[in-house]
């Protein structure tokens, strides 16, 4: 479950636009509407790609190109945008339960500038935000061995709470992404009791880790694991820490030829619950989330081109020995 968004990701020449909209270089910025729509319209001209987005969406989609039956749960616009959306999950197989919103589908604008391949994002939520608890049914959650949800919503913390109730409540192992680091900051107190009553796998990067637990990375990784069954903590370039109760493992990261590092925290958690539900050990679940998630720097956005996947899904094969298609 996530924000439905769709991805429109364009290379610029210079920083003349970001310059124009106050977009500091390598920033995630909410935009209203109106702003929104004048970025969108700037854009339009450039040679931009368009895919279904999201964290969670993204999770998901690699979940499903995994072979893991899949659903979402968001909430898009009754418009193109939010049409594309639905088409792109259902296109992979992605049981989709869209629920349509009075607003425009959001929007993630994601500009990509020189030298290093900097990201900087424009985000316009749209109908996404207008996903609420009253929404979710208990069939949502029916015969879902794991459910994952974006941190990006703990700022809906009704919508949050209901989302994990109904999940244990369907039998599922919950995996929370803490997705932002200003997003823990400010709901601190929520997050530590989600976590401790609801949450099995938890997935943060550096600097969310030391936001939550006010300690450093690996420190932080002991106090996220003595409230979860699993806790993970993402280094970059500098690979991941996995540990569940006292088993600890430094995971190093596969190795890339990076472009872009859009997608690759949730293309990693994807290869880690897939090896998960193949009753991989957690330090294999780690190296297999590495993999995939090196594949997906090498390209420009979150999605993973075929040649990509199938070397990918090969490496992951003969990791994890098993043989299928």
């Amino acid at each position: 479950m996530g924000n439905a968004l769709i991805d429109i990701l364009a290379i610029l020449p210079d920083e003349k636009l970001l310059e124009k909209f106050h977009l500091p270089k390598g920033s995630m910025q909410h935009v209203d509407e109106e702003t929104g729509n004048k970025i969108w319209q700037t854009i339009k001209s450039l040679d931009a790609q368009y895919v279904p987005g999201g964290s969670a969406s993204n999770t998901i989609t690699g979940c499903a190109i995994f072979g893991m039956p899949s659903g979402f749960i968001g909430k898009v616009g009754d418009d193109e945008l939010g049409s594309l959306f639905k088409s792109g999950q259902e296109n992979i197989g992605i049981d989709s339960n869209l629920l349509k919103g009075s607003k425009a589908t959001g929007r993630a604008m994601v500009f990509i500038t020189a030298p290093n391949s900097e990201r900087t994002f424009a985000t316009y939520l749209g109908s996404a935000i207008e996903l609420t608890a009253n929404d979710l049914k208990p069939e949502f959650f029916s015969g879902y061995d794991y459910f994952y949800v974006e941190g990006y919503l703990v700022q809906n913390q009704g919508l949050l709470r209901r989302a994990v109730e109904l999940a244990k409540e369907a039998g599922s192992v919950v995996a929370l992404d803490m997705a932002s680091y200003n997003v823990v900051e400010s709901n601190d107190a929520f997050l530590h009791d989600i976590i401790e009553n609801y949450v099995d796998i938890v997935f943060a990067n550096e600097a969310e880790a030391r936001i939550f637990a006010k300690k450093e990375p690996r420190e932080a990784l002991d106090e996220l694991a003595g409230l979860c069954d699993i806790a993970v903590v993402k280094l970059g370039p500098d690979g991941s820490m996995v540990k569940c109760g006292c088993e600890y493992h430094k995971i190093d990261a596969w190795p890339a030829a990076t472009i872009d590092a859009t997608g690759a925290g949730d293309l990693y958690a994807a290869g880690f619950m897939y090896a998960h539900a193949h009753g991989m050990p957690i330090k294999v679940c780690g190296e297999v989330g590495s993999i995939i998630s090196a594949k997906v720097v090498e390209v420009i956005g979150p999605k993973v081109d075929i040649p990509r996947w199938k070397s990918a899904k090969q490496e992951i094969r003969n990791l994890m020995g098993i043989n299928e298609n």
